[in-house]
């Protein structure tokens, strides 16, 4: 049967009844939060696991064409995670490519500034992922699928990108494995972050713009997907989207986690009291959060972009906290939308910040009571990246200075010598114009 794949209508979404109980867990954990700010009225236990499926968020909302490149992915990527060859050459990239493990960085100055006035604080740690190579989390999750994707003998990749950290990321892994890179990016985005539109050309990869933001680019790379099926890998850099591209995202991102765990023991002996990372599509919040669900004594905050700031203004970009249950991408999770199920405009500082939907994952962690959700405003964000400039001479990410600008908020509830981990997502070098 013939079939015009220009008429496949991406992002699908649909408006979901509020208030269904989860059914399902894809995870091995048991939990009851005592610290979230919302309780959840049971033990959250596994019961049937399905793939994909956190609760009853995540799935597989997509055409039908994409149904067995999505089951083959699915099939290779169950495959390398109990290949010992993939794991070794994935662990000698990781170390002699992209620089891991970061560094869990004591912030003394950053500390010393929330004492109170009997000197007493929590101590502020920063997970520097803005020292790896290409200045951001990214390159983890991008250098792990690009080896997937060599595996699968595909000559080509096609994904998009915000901020360009993920662009730059993946050109920069391309041009290490002669793949073919094809980069969509937002016109909006492109003349915030020129410089990283700059390097993903010097690194061979063709540039696409898309009228519009993200949102725009990630669907424009969507199709541009689907009418190459046969020989281009979708080089996902979101959580958002049809299984497995959540789960694997958040695998490979969740070395993050580890590291942060195993650096925490070997600091204090101990683990963190509270993380705190920023949330646009929740990717490099999952790396992080992961690893610690099971452990009941840490806290995990995510903070999303509060925009402009007023109660009533729809200028931000808080999904988790401001957003109602849909499909969106492929996937069902929190979602901006209207009553009608349409899409809502993001608006945040932040580029990184500005996506509509969010991690299936940390929408069921939200509803469960584990994961504790704000925001921040643009102003709030600001502060806080001259604030640690000032102070610790590190230039954050104006996704990463949401999470730094809720300490503003947090450490003063916080008993003395509680430990915070923050993740410093990306260097926030390309951030100074915005900010002056």
């Amino acid at each position: 049967m013939a079939m015009n794949i220009r008429m496949i209508s991406l992002p699908c979404v649909r408006k979901v009844a509020p208030g269904v109980e989860p059914v399902t867990l894809n995870t091995n954990l048991t939990f009851q939060s005592n610290s979230c700010n919302k309780k959840p009225s049971t033990v959250v236990k596994e019961k049937t696991p399905t793939p994909g499926k956190f609760g009853t968020f995540g799935g597989k909302f997509v055409p039908e064409i994409l149904i067995t490149p999505l089951e083959k992915l699915e099939a290779e990527f169950n495959s390398i995670l109990e290949d010992h060859q993939f794991k070794a050459e994935l662990a000698t990239s990781l170390r002699d490519y992209v620089g891991r493990e970061t560094p869990l960085y004591h912030a003394q100055n950053l500390t010393d500034h929330y004492k109170n006035i009997n000197g007493e604080g929590p101590d502020v740690y920063l997970k520097r992922e803005d020292l790896g190579h290409g200045g951001s989390y990214k390159m983890s999750n991008v250098i792990a699928q690009a080896i997937l994707a060599k595996r699968m003998g595909q000559k080509s990749v096609i994904t998009a990108t915000s901020a360009g950290n993920h662009g730059v990321a993946a050109a920069a892994v391309c041009a290490k494995y002669s793949l073919d890179c094809t980069i969509f990016v937002g016109t909006r985005d492109m003349q915030r972050k020129p410089s990283n539109v700059q390097r993903m050309k010097l690194l061979g990869a063709q540039v696409k713009p898309v009228d519009g933001n993200f949102q725009a680019a990630v669907s424009e790379s969507t199709r541009a997907w689907i009418e190459n099926l046969e020989t281009s890998y979708f080089l996902a850099g979101t959580a958002v989207g049809p299984h497995p591209i959540p789960t694997m995202v958040r695998e490979f991102n969740s070395v993050i986690g580890k590291e942060t765990r195993k650096q925490a023991i070997e600091k204090w002996g101990g683990l963190p009291d509270v993380l705190v990372a920023c949330v646009g599509t929740g990717c490099n919040a999952v790396g992080l959060f992961h690893e610690f669900i099971g452990d009941e004594s840490v806290r995990m905050i995510g903070i999303e972009g509060g925009g402009v700031g007023t109660n009533t203004s729809n200028l931000h970009s808080a999904t988790l906290a401001r957003g109602e249950v849909g499909v969106y991408h492929g996937a069902m999770c929190y979602l901006l939308q209207d009553g009608d199920g349409q899409i809502i405009k993001t608006e945040s500082v932040a580029s990184g910040l500005e996506f509509p939907g969010v991690s299936p994952e940390l929408s069921f962690l939200k509803d469960a009571g584990r994961l504790e959700c704000y925001t921040v405003t643009d102003q709030e964000a600001l502060d806080a990246y001259q604030r640690l400039c000032n102070l610790e001479g590190i230039f954050p990410a104006l996704e990463a200075s949401h999470a730094l600008a809720y300490l503003e908020k947090l450490c003063p509830t916080l008993p003395h010598g509680a430990k915070v981990v923050v993740n410093c997502s990306g260097t926030g070098y390309n951030d100074v114009t915005s900010v002056l």
